[in-house]
């Protein structure tokens, strides 16, 4: 699951134009020949016939632009609909307008066209950074959300991953200074460094080590750079019977089991980026599964996410409802519409990246 609920850009940030607005040239049209063919007299109404070579500018091509000032011209010149007999001028003025109006539209249709293309590579080049979770990873169900601060982005400063190698599944999610377009340079270092680790690191501590070595070569490389990220790592074990743990600087998982939730005892450690290799070792915590256990992995934008009185959303107590009876991708989806009826402007005003990651393993026992 990537960004969700549409697109977010709105109308007048590129997005298509709603169908009130491609109606309106057409229904002022409709309402000016109703007004003057009813009326007993001459209406002086014709200034707004003006107006609808540039309103069709907003919704049409030239194409349709230039048959709606056709007919705007021809309303003015037609006796029927006693339009208060408009003089050369008023007639020469709309006839401008209209002309514009075609030239206008067609450098929009030319415009938008690029716009499209440029998008379309841009949104391919961040799904090649940060590609979707696969909904099964060998025994793991998995389901990610992410929903980018930036607008008319889907890759910021939070990232996730989850990757099958020889020791089990391993997985990431991660939060790296800053966010928006500015962090996507360290999440795709972050992300390339941890699809290497996963296959030739055998436990999940070297994984931790080289993420954070990654990040302190890249920071050596910029004057004050200062980089670094939290994230929380895990491993399952091939038979799915038990999951290895390491946090470093974010929250731990929250696991839930038979109706409840509870976080996992991990043991913290500083973020990556800070230099973990030359430091005291990190340690995982080892925690075993039972059938029917799932793991919630979350950035801070979901925990720190605020309602109008500034109450943070209640994740935990939340939770365990939401996840009854649901797979994955529901219990994500379900998360997030929640956290939007919490925080009603965090859905078209995300303040902060907001990412979400289910894993549900299968133990081998229970397949």
């Amino acid at each position: 699951m990537g960004e969700q609920d549409g697109d977010r850009r709105g109308w007048l940030r590129g997005a298509p134009p709603p169908r009130w607005v491609r109606a309106l040239p057409l229904l002022l049209v409709a309402g000016v020949c109703v007004a003057t063919l009813v009326s007993p007299s001459p209406l002086d109404i014709g200034f707004l016939l003006g107006a609808i070579p540039p309103l069709a500018v907003l919704s049409y091509g030239p194409a349709v632009t230039a048959v709606l000032g056709a007919a705007v011209i021809v309303m003015l010149d037609v006796p029927a609909f006693q339009l208060d007999r408009p003089g050369q001028t008023d007639v020469l003025t709309v006839f401008s307008v209209a002309a514009l109006s075609v030239f206008v539209a067609f450098v929009r249709r030319r415009r938008d066209v690029q716009l499209d293309t440029e998008r379309t590579i841009a949104e391919a080049a961040q799904r090649a950074v940060a590609p979707p979770v696969p909904e099964r990873v060998g025994p793991v169900r998995c389901a990610g959300l992410y929903r980018a601060a930036q607008r008319g982005t889907l890759v910021g400063g939070d990232f996730f991953d989850v990757r099958e190698s020889a020791h089990g599944v391993r997985a990431v999610l991660g939060d790296v200074q800053g966010h928006g377009l500015a962090a996507v340079a360290t999440v795709s270092s972050l992300l390339g460094a941890f699809r290497e680790a996963v296959l030739d690191q055998p436990d999940l501590e070297s994984v931790a080590a080289r993420l954070d070595r990654r990040l302190v070569v890249d920071s050596a490389r910029v004057a004050h750079a200062e980089l670094f990220a939290t994230a929380v790592l895990v491993e399952f074990t091939p038979d799915a019977d038990a999951v290895r743990v390491v946090a470093c600087g974010h929250p731990p998982p929250l696991l839930l089991r038979d109706g409840a939730v509870t976080e996992v005892d991990v043991v913290p450690w500083t973020p990556l980026g800070l230099g973990l290799p030359g430091g005291a070792p990190v340690t995982a915590r080892v925690l075993p599964l039972r059938p029917g256990d799932r793991l919630f992995l979350a950035s801070d934008g979901i925990s720190e996410a605020r309602d109008a009185t500034g109450v943070f959303y209640p994740l935990l107590d939340r939770l365990p409802a939401l996840a009854a009876g649901a797979d994955p991708a529901t219990t994500a989806g379900r998360v997030w519409t929640d956290v939007s009826r919490h925080c009603p402007d965090v859905r078209d005003d995300v303040r902060d990246d907001v990412t979400m990651l289910v894993l549900a393993p299968t133990p081998a026992a229970a397949r």
